[in-house]
């Protein structure tokens, strides 16, 4: 029998969803509601291979190799394992550059 491993948002990715949902739905609640879905099913998914997900490139570069994160174009949803439990910590667009985000989000 293979393991199971619990999925969590953290309320960063929460916000983050809510953002990218909000933004599109003012474009079409049809689009934002199947997007949420896929982003929600892939995360979900993790709870059998949670090893799946590449390292985060940025950060592998760095020797970082604790973050891992799973593609849908255009985002990018990026995860912690810690124990039985996938963290999920943010939900991020792929066409912005990671470094400005997280100065972004820890530098004000």
């Amino acid at each position: 029998m293979s393991v199971r491993y619990a999925v969590r948002w953290t309320d960063t990715a929460e916000a983050d969803l809510e953002a990218i949902i909000g933004f599109i739905a003012e474009e079409s609640l049809d689009t934002a509601r199947h997007i949420l879905e896929r982003l929600r099913k892939k995360a979900i998914n993790l709870k059998n291979i949670p090893e799946r997900g590449r390292l985060v490139p940025e950060f592998k570069a760095h020797g970082i190799v604790i973050y891992r994160e799973l593609i849908l174009t255009p985002w990018r949803s990026i995860y912690r394992i810690t124990g039985k439990t996938v963290y999920v910590l943010a939900v991020l667009d792929s066409r912005r550059n990671l470094e400005d985000i997280l100065l972004d989000r820890f530098v004000d």
